[in-house]
């Protein structure tokens, strides 16, 4: 293949193309030095060139090398339908509103959807009960 020996000022042009353009994908020096040569360019110090430009890439050095070793492992996502992985927790104590001091709240992980109830007492019989269909009268509820 014919190459064109490129000046000085040219051959910097050249080069700023090859390594940061959209085509260029700041490759790395040898890469770049070879997308050169693969265009048909030439100039003596075009391996120097190319190392000191992915050297000062400022883009490059904020990037760099990231290697498998310090990637995290992988870890499988759990597939879960609609209302199956809930979030329950109490809130309370709270001045005394209608004989209710805590407020039961449940909040479905993947719709995000909340259940929030108020309660006389905060433990699991209130829990279980909410999840068992029990009516808000029996879980000590006052309608206003």
């Amino acid at each position: 293949m014919i190459r064109r020996c490129v000046a000085e000022e040219e051959a910097k042009v050249i080069l700023e193309q090859c390594y940061s353009s959209p085509y260029g994908a700041h490759f790395g020096a040898s890469r770049t030095s070879v997308k050169v040569l693969q265009s048909g360019f030439y100039w003596p110090t075009l391996f120097k060139y190319s190392y000191t430009l992915a050297k000062s890439c400022d883009r490059c050095q904020w990037i760099g090398n990231i290697s498998r070793r310090h990637e995290f492992p992988l870890t499988n996502i759990l597939e879960v339908e609609l209302f199956d992985v809930w979030g329950i927790d109490f809130m309370g104590a709270f001045p005394s509103s209608f004989g209710q001091s805590y407020i039961l709240l449940a909040v479905d992980y993947v719709s995000k959807w909340v259940e929030a109830i108020a309660t006389n007492t905060n433990d699991a019989r209130v829990v279980a009960k909410l999840f068992t269909g029990t009516s808000s009268q029996d879980l000590g509820h006052q309608e206003p």
